[in-house]
């Protein structure tokens, strides 16, 4: 992801956050570059009247709707308000005061205030300088079709649909080249902008590239299908750019990425490709001040997002390591100076294990790629991310050039999804998850013990292999899904119920009613979830089994069919014994 090499954001290109940037030569061994440290901004050679040394950023969280008290609150105790997103209750304020954070967590309306940075907001957010418009290289005619490509079928898909140009992708990311003659036919500058400091500048140009990741990614997306240099896998769909990555550090803080998600549910992004981490940390832990209010900023933004049509595609990172069971984390923050931190499962690495995001891991030809991150119940889909060889795609200035990590595969995933949506108009976030899964071609585990689940779902792969083919094959239309994405706590020895109103659905439910569930708990052996129909009909779906296993990520089907699909089903936990707790996470009903 980019943060792991861009500070988060970048798997290997980029310092820090990318999750997958570094440029890879051919003939580079198969072992995954190693994270570069983000390097420091540079002092910024003019200033702007109002910034101050010591400035740092904030997400203050409120109540969605009118914020007005609470943004006065914050320029009465040592703050401005530099961007506020009354619509989720987050606002972006900036102060040099050491006591700010502290003062306004006791402040009426609040519930959360966290900095989002361990370093100044540099002088540039105040007036933002424009990227470089780079002169273009011209490139010679011939279009070969990649390797990875052919890996997800991408080739095959073409003489079916190359997308739809009513399909927009957004890419989040460190800007892109829109003047690049592969990209040039798809850009959408209408709906660009650049999101660094978190609040959308829409001057022509601030979306380009501050690097080069997120011309690469942005190529294999939507490269356009034209006799030139390389095809993306959905080469007529429309990409936007929505730069999250700030200049001189390329890294990409939370402010940023919740203005990016803003941006794409008010633009109408279909999709949403994410190959980096918030910076500065690689995992936020809700214990945490600072941190939890940087997870519930970015989730409220994502939802947002998903709640407008958008789905949300990240990249898993290129640490390693395996995110199911979280140890320690060496990397954050890296905005100042990293320390070894104790962590557990409870610590996310955003925005990719947040709810509604679909995860992905990197695989070279035929195996995970070796930089990789994984866990089981975290990964959902796996793509060529390019290991020894790297992916080729285009680059700022029409250039082209390889690089390999997560970074690489996410696109993939977004272009697959791409292409779904534009076979399947009206398709839901949820439902392009759901087929995004079920197209998936299934990958077994190698010989390696860290590998844990099954062929049709394990930790390295998740549920398989994208297919592009599949994806614009034709399919029956999904069924009607319905979610509930809020979080119900589960205490030791308690019952908690998350409910969802079906309305719309003619009938009783199927005999084959979906029921997705995911709870985070330590010790889902203590755990009997119910599924409570609309008549108060009684399904169990798990009881007490799985022993210390952690987490219930899965799939259940219920015969429902004696039950009138309409009205409001709930899903009961119990919590049968002490010492362990948890939250429904979110589950959902497709009929």
């Amino acid at each position: 992801m980019l943060a792991a090499t861009l500070g988060a954001a970048l798997a290997f290109g980029a310092p820090a956050a990318l999750a997958g940037t570094a440029p890879v030569s051919p003939s580079a061994p198969a072992s995954a570059p190693a994270a570069a440290a983000a390097p420091r901004a540079a002092a910024p050679t003019s200033q702007s009247a109002t910034w101050v040394a010591g400035t740092r950023a904030y997400l203050v969280i409120t109540a969605p709707g009118d914020s007005s008290a609470v943004r006065a609150a914050v320029a009465a105790n040592g703050g401005t308000v530099f961007a506020n997103y009354d619509a989720i209750g987050v606002i972006v304020a900036h102060s040099a005061s050491g006591s700010f954070a502290t003062t306004m967590r006791g402040v009426s309306g609040v519930q959360q205030v966290g900095a989002t940075r361990t370093s100044d907001v540099p002088a540039d957010a105040y007036n933002p300088a424009l990227p470089a418009n780079p002169a273009q290289a011209t490139t010679p005619s011939g279009e070969p079709v990649r390797a990875d490509m052919t890996q997800i079928k991408a080739d095959q898909a073409w003489a079916v649909t190359t997308g739809s140009p009513s399909v927009k992708v957004g890419i989040l990311d460190t800007g892109v080249d829109d003047q690049h003659q592969d990209l040039a036919p798809n850009f959408n500058a209408a709906d660009s902008a650049s999101c660094a400091y978190g609040k959308a500048d829409t001057r022509t140009g601030s979306w380009r590239d501050v690097g080069t990741h997120g011309t690469h990614v942005a190529g294999t997306v939507a490269a356009a299908k034209n006799g030139k240099g390389v095809i993306g896998v959905a080469p007529s769909v429309k990409i936007s750019s929505v730069r999250i990555a700030e200049p001189g550090s390329s890294l990409f803080f939370a402010e940023n990425t919740v203005c990016g998600f803003m941006w794409a549910g008010d633009h109408g992004f279909k999709v949403t490709n994410n190959s980096y981490y918030t910076d500065p940390w690689q995992f936020n832990c809700p214990d945490n001040a600072d941190q939890a209010a940087i997870i519930e900023g970015v989730k409220r933004a994502q939802e947002y997002a998903e709640g407008k049509g958008s789905l949300q595609v990240a990249a898993a990172g290129n640490s390693n390591i395996d995110l199911a069971n979280k140890r320690t984390d060496t990397e954050s923050p890296n905005d100042s100076t990293p320390v070894t931190r104790t962590i557990t499962n409870a610590c996310l690495d955003i925005p990719t294990e947040l709810p509604g995001v679909v995860t992905v891991s990197a695989m070279g030809t035929t195996a995970k790629a070796s930089y990789s991150n994984f866990g089981l119940n975290v990964i959902d889909v796996t793509a060529p991310g390019g290991d020894a060889t790297g992916i080729y795609s285009t680059q700022p200035g029409g250039k082209y050039g390889t690089m390999s990590g997560t970074s690489m595969a996410s696109p993939h995933v977004a272009g697959v999804a791409a292409l779904l949506a534009s076979t399947n108009p009206g398709i839901t976030p949820a439902q392009l998850r759901d087929k995004l899964a079920t197209q998936a071609n299934d990958v077994a585990c190698p010989s390696d013990s860290r590998c844990t689940g099954t062929t049709a779902k394990n930790g390295f792969f998740g549920e398989g292999q994208v297919d592009a083919l599949k994806a614009v094959g034709s399919t029956p239309p999904p069924g009607k899904y319905f979610e509930n994405l809020g979080d119900f706590a589960i205490g030791d020895n308690t019952t908690v119920e998350s409910p969802i109103t079906v309305s719309g659905v003619t009938g009783n439910a199927p005999a084959t009613l979906k029921v997705g569930v995911n709870i985070v708990h330590t010790y889902i052996g203590d755990l009997k979830v119910d599924l409570i129909a609309p008549d108060g009909t009684v399904y169990t779906v798990h009881n007490r089994a799985g022993g210390s296993t952690d987490n219930i990520n899965q799939v259940y089907t219920v015969n429902a069919s004696a039950e009138v699909a309409n009205g409001t089903w709930k899903l009961r936990v119990n919590d049968n014994a002490g010492g362990d707790i948890g939250k429904i996470d979110s589950w959902n009903l497709t009929f």
